[in-house]
């Protein structure tokens, strides 16, 4: 494939533009708890179902609640972040508030019993699911946003979220395991039980990971001067809003933000129906031998994702992000194909031959995109001379979380369209097994065919990025020769005026 247009044959990232390597483990551990919450919840919530018994339309109910007070959280959290100030900078205390916040509700969540009705299961974990999300809303959106300002160089933004989703993805090669944990018999007397327990140990991680980009990363505008506006509860919500309409009228960001919705939640719909499919179709019901197998099928996926991530990262210095991006899912689809073949109950470790082809997908969708993003904050700032990281993550985050609570919905109501019916146990019909199976495959490969006609579009090549750069980099400097000018005639002024008094 060509190299993207007008792009210089290879740029070298100046010394001051390199993000230290110790900075870089910091913010990943980072990653790690951020991408941690989010496979430990989805590989915990069948609890609901197989350890409660409640029905799959409410389990993905209780998923997609919280995502409508994320609508209102994200970007306030992101608007706070940017216009924030102290001496900590903008976004480490709100970090640090957040990853406490966040571990100490995550372990409550999953502080369920047996013997309860079904709704109250569904309030217990809706409530608190709620309080979760808010809470580590405050740690999310400020580190991704951290992030996006740390370095302002097109190919180290990419190095940078490369080192971030490689540590990330330990999250994804132990959570598979979760299910396996949470039904061992030698460990807790059911699931029920193993789900409490992990979910504490699994808080304690949040917070203590969660507070190490508080305490050392830097931040590259921690000094910014605070926002001139006018005060006022009214005024600061009419620059709330006026900012929320202008990230969404940057056309390359929402082109990002609907490749990343289609993309990775396509991938967790399809996720949905994987377990039921191992579980009743390969293995007729029998849940340890499916465990074992999703869990070696989610690890062998995450090992090679740790591949794709570094092969995309170094890719993408060669051809461009954009390019590297449409090869890198065009793979991923082959991969979903092939677990048409893979599902054989003959044959049930075949399933894994799919396995390093689909982790081509997520290996390449947030290392690449999230340095696009930065990009796109660039132009936003040639173009509003404001630095709103903190409003693009939030606003990109709750675009992939609403995708969640949608595919959280779907898939429930989807499960009891197909015909599944928990009561059958391992008796599913042939034609409930069949639709399932049609899911887990079609559904990822609808999304990502739709994501790479979107990002064909986007415009924002090498050369492009480092001629934004230039510019507001230029810019910056006329308004702080400005500002100097402005300080000494100010002082000249009051020189004058001492003389006067004098006299």
């Amino acid at each position: 494939m060509q190299q993207e247009k007008n792009q210089p044959a290879r740029h070298i990232t100046a010394r001051e533009d390199c993000v230290p390597i110790f900075q870089k483990a910091i913010y990943s551990i980072g990653g790690l708890v951020n991408s941690l919450q989010a496979a430990a919840l989805g590989a915990m919530v069948i609890v609901l179902n197989i350890g409660l018994g409640v029905n799959p339309a409410l389990v993905g109910l209780v998923g997609a609640i919280p995502r409508i007070i994320d609508a209102i959280s994200d970007p306030v959290t992101g608007y706070f972040s940017d216009n924030f100030r102290s001496k900590w900078g903008r976004r480490r205390p709100v970090i640090f508030f957040g990853a406490i916040t966040g571990g100490l509700f995550y372990a409550l969540m999953f502080q369920l019993y047996k013997g309860h009705s079904e709704m109250f299961y569904f309030w217990y974990f809706a409530g608190f699911q709620i309080l979760y999300f808010l809470g580590f809303t405050c740690f999310s959106i400020p580190w991704i946003a951290l992030g996006y300002e740390m370095t302002p160089d097109y190919h180290e933004r990419t190095r940078l979220q490369g080192a971030s989703n490689f540590i990330g993805q330990i999250a994804w090669v132990v959570a598979p395991w979760f299910f396996k944990i949470m039904d061992n018999k030698s460990m807790f007397t059911d699931i029920v039980h193993g789900a409490r327990i992990l979910s504490i140990a699994l808080g304690a991680f949040i917070v203590v990971g969660g507070i190490l980009p508080a305490i050392f990363n830097k931040e590259r505008f921690h000094d910014l001067p605070k926002p001139q506006r006018e005060k006022g509860p009214w005024n600061i919500t009419k620059d709330f809003f006026r900012g929320f309409a202008i990230t969404f009228k940057c056309r390359p960001f929402v082109k990002l933000c609907a490749v990343t919705f289609l993309i990775f939640n396509g991938f967790m719909l399809a996720s949905a129906f994987s377990a039921y499919v191992i579980f009743f179709y390969v293995y007729h019901g029998d849940y340890s031998k499916g465990g074992t197998l999703l869990g070696w099928f989610g690890s062998f996926s995450s090992i090679c994702t740790f591949c794709v991530i570094f092969l995309a990262t170094w890719l993408s210095t060669k051809i461009g992000k954009r390019n590297t991006f449409i090869i890198t899912i065009s793979i991923s689809i082959i991969g979903y194909a092939l677990k048409w073949i893979g599902y054989n109950p003959n044959r049930p470790y075949l399933l894994l031959i799919a396995a390093p082809f689909i982790a081509f997908g997520l290996g390449s969708l947030f290392t690449l995109v999230g340095s696009m993003v930065a990009d796109v904050c660039d132009l936003d700032e040639l173009k509003t001379e404001t630095r709103r990281e903190g409003m693009f993550g939030a606003v990109y985050w709750w675009m992939v979380k609403l995708g969640l609570a949608v595919s959280s919905l779907l898939s429930g109501i989807l499960l009891n369209a197909t015909g599944f019916n928990i009561a059958l146990g391992a008796n599913q019909t042939a034609k409930a097994l069949l639709y399932m199976r049609l899911c887990d495959i079609g559904i990822p490969i609808a999304t990502s065919l739709a994501a790479i006609f979107i990002i064909m579009t986007f415009d924002i090549s090498e050369a492009k990025a480092y001629d934004i750069r230039k510019q507001i980099e230029r810019r910056r400097e006329e308004r702080r020769s400005e500002e100097r000018r402005s300080e000494e005639r100010r002082e000249e002024e009051r020189r004058r005026e001492e003389r006067r008094r004098e006299v």
